[in-house]
């Protein structure tokens, strides 16, 4: 049985932030080791994960990963968020970069009382999980990233699959995203765009045009290469063999820039977080529980 995540709108700097917080289950002990190999003083170690803060991408609101959230380990507090002008959350004030975007979740991170959280982020919130990571070092534990890639200097898709970005249609039209679907997701949704069509529009909340605009411009002219090299946190790299939006070459690409890296291949597509979440979420799970 799930635990419900409660949805409800928070004000940061003025701005009004739609977030959904699935509270972590008291999770049971599990028995601690000392160095000689006997148990702890107390015999029993709880678990101590921290929040895992979910990053979503570009146009959809955060009931699309909720798929994703009901694998999570139960015992884990999972965080999503609209960014400004998306889903629930209030119209950004203009258009805005990603650093603006990273200060602004720090603030709501400190608003909901947590220091340090794993940060997971897919395709354009794989991007702003990247640069929260780089510089916001010290409140990012762990870092996951799915599907993405290292912004303007990357490996690209074809442009007749990134035409299809250009606009939010396919959160609007379900039967233009059923007849897209395969050729922009590839994997499962070659076979069943049906399913793929489902999943987008069930319970997403698309925000005005001017939103997915604003989240178009934040990432224009932005590259993580420079920095890739300096991150320190623990990084697993998820990317589907068959993604027509980032070709795999992208995430070998990371996994060779980021020191302390992994990189977790699946057969899917771009959506594998959302459409293969039984299968990729004990994975995620294993990566942010293994000490």
């Amino acid at each position: 049985m799930y635990t419900t995540a409660k949805v409800r709108s928070v004000t940061i700097d003025g701005r009004e932030l739609r977030i959904a917080v699935r509270p972590g289950r008291p999770s049971r002990s599990r028995p601690s080791r000392s160095r000689n190999g006997r148990n702890g003083r107390n015999g029993r170690q709880a678990d101590q994960r921290p929040p895992l803060l979910l990053i979503n991408g570009i146009g959809a609101s955060l009931e699309l990963l909720e798929p994703f959230v009901n694998h999570v380990d139960p015992a884990v507090e999972v965080i999503r968020f609209d960014p400004p002008g998306v889903g629930g959350s209030g119209p950004a004030p203009g258009p805005y970069r990603f650093t603006g975007l990273c200060q602004l979740i720090a603030k709501l991170l400190t608003e909901l009382g947590h220091g340090q959280v794993d940060v997971l982020g897919i395709s354009w919130g794989g991007g702003v999980a990247q640069h929260f990571a780089a510089f916001h070092r010290g409140r990012t534990r762990r870092l996951v990233l799915v599907a993405t890639a290292t912004g303007s200097l990357m490996v690209p898709a074809r442009p007749s699959v990134l035409a299809h970005m250009v606009t939010p249609r396919r959160y609007l039209d379900p039967g233009y995203l059923q007849r897209v679907a395969g050729r922009l997701y590839g994997g499962s949704a070659r076979t069943d765009p049906g399913r793929i069509a489902t999943a987008m529009n069930d319970g997403n909340r698309v925000g005005p045009s001017r939103g997915y605009l604003y989240q178009l411009t934040a990432g224009a002219g932005w590259t993580s290469l420079p920095f890739l090299p300096l991150l320190r946190q623990p990084t697993l790299i998820i990317a589907g063999d068959d993604d027509p939006l980032i070709p795999l070459a992208n995430a070998r690409l990371m996994q060779r820039l980021i020191p302390d890296s992994r990189l977790h291949v699946h057969r899917g597509g771009h959506l594998g977080l959302v459409t293969e979440a039984a299968e990729l979420a004990p994975v995620v799970d294993g990566f942010l529980a293994d000490d």
